[in-house]
């Protein structure tokens, strides 16, 4: 039976007690709130101060040679592909040694065509593999094996997804977001069975209106064609330790999402996305214990962007810099990518070539320099895994 977890309760609290608020950064409970046109200060941080890093070099061989797509890190498993929509699935173990390649590419009921997202569930043995446009998500074991087809609705694109808990994916449909017709509530987020795909709750998160990030450019008179532009750091679902964050970007509420579907405000945005034009949309990059690492971007040509940070420490919004101290300079860390899981918010792939020029110039220290020693220019990426300190 399907359930609707609703914010609108939860809404009407947060303009009780926020109301008039102006000054940016202002705790209240456990929600903050963010001017999005404010500027702030700069802070500098070392990433290994707040967080754990570990590096895997991917073992490199004849049938092995893959791309920088991190699909998905398990306790025992790194999951990789490539951009060029092969339909390869390069499976390592967490040391980086190559197991084996999986490729059920096709047109086929038990193939898929593009791999828009995979989810790994280590503890039944199984890779679900989202096939975005065709509408289905596909069951592996992880020697390839078909197990299962989760079918979903013409009415939905799920795009984000995640392993919520034994039983339910955690999805986002994009179709929703990029203001297409949809026969459904409107709701963006929702929770789907792992045994056939059905909805089990849609997560209902209020705004007044629908907006997009997406821009299109003019319509060719001649070809009837135009082109969509989207900045490529929009996480709509970011794992946040046992809870999942849910940024409706036409809201000006982000929101926590528990295991027990228990919904609570985490940030409110100020103003209201509705009193903009052009839009200024606040994005998540991280979040730890400490640190909320967001990211403010404008709707206008070329997304013009800022980075901010709130330490909940201090109490305290900043623009921010991180660096990674295996580097002897001042190497910055990217903290933009896609979310991996609840342990592993964030990664970064290292190109060997790169790696193996950093070592000959003396820049590296550590874990990274000693990998580094053994890498060729052609091998494959090193894995940068940014985990939370236990």
């Amino acid at each position: 039976m399907k359930r609707i977890i609703s914010a609108q309760i939860i809404i009407l609290l947060i303009i009780a007690i926020c109301g008039g608020c102006k000054r940016s950064g202002i705790h209240k409970d456990n929600f903050i709130t963010v001017d999005v046109t404010a500027s702030y200060p700069q802070k500098k941080l070392v990433l290994q101060d707040f967080m754990d890093v570990e590096y895997i070099p991917l073992e490199t061989n004849n049938e092995f040679v893959c791309g920088n797509y991190v699909l998905a890190v398990g306790r025992n498993h790194v999951i990789m592909t490539n951009h060029d929509n092969d339909g390869n699935i390069y499976i390592f173990d967490r040391s980086g040694k190559a197991l084996r390649k999986i490729n059920r590419k096709g047109q086929g009921g038990e193939e898929y065509n593009i791999l828009s997202r995979v989810v790994l569930d280590e503890n039944n043995n199984e890779l679900f593999v989202n096939d975005m446009y065709a509408k289905k998500i596909l069951v592996y074991d992880l020697e390839g094996n078909f197990k299962r087809k989760l079918s979903t609705s013409e009415d939905f694109l799920f795009f984000d997804m995640y392993d919520f808990d034994q039983e339910y994916l955690i999805c986002h449909d994009s179709f929703n977001d990029n203001n297409s017709l949809a026969f459904h509530t409107g709701q963006s987020f929702m929770l789907i069975s792992k045994l056939d795909g059905s909805i089990s709750e849609e997560i209902q998160i209020p705004y007044e209106e629908k907006k997009s990030i997406v821009m299109r450019t003019p319509k060719d008179e001649k070809t009837g064609m135009y082109s969509v532009f989207m900045p490529s750091s929009v996480f709509p679902i970011v794992p946040y330790f046992d809870d999942y964050v849910l940024d409706e970007i036409s809201a000006d509420t982000i929101y926590s999402y528990s295991s027990n579907n228990t919904m609570k405000p985490l940030i409110v945005r100020t103003p209201p996305i509705c009193s903009m034009a052009p839009e200024r949309f606040l994005l998540l990059s991280l979040l730890t214990d400490r640190y909320y690492f967001m990211e403010i971007i404008e709707k206008k040509r070329l997304f013009p962007f800022s980075n901010i940070v709130y330490d909940r420490q201090e109490k305290a919004l900043f623009s921010y810099k991180v660096y990674n101290s295996d580097y002897t300079d001042e190497e910055e860390a990217f903290l933009k990518s896609v979310p991996l899981n609840r342990e592993i918010p964030s990664c970064q792939y290292l190109e060997a070539y790169k790696l193996v020029e950093d070592y000959e110039g003396g820049r590296l220290k550590g874990r990274l320099k000693e990998i580094a020693s053994k890498l060729g220019e052609e091998d494959n990426p090193v894995i940068m895994l940014i985990k939370h300190k236990k």
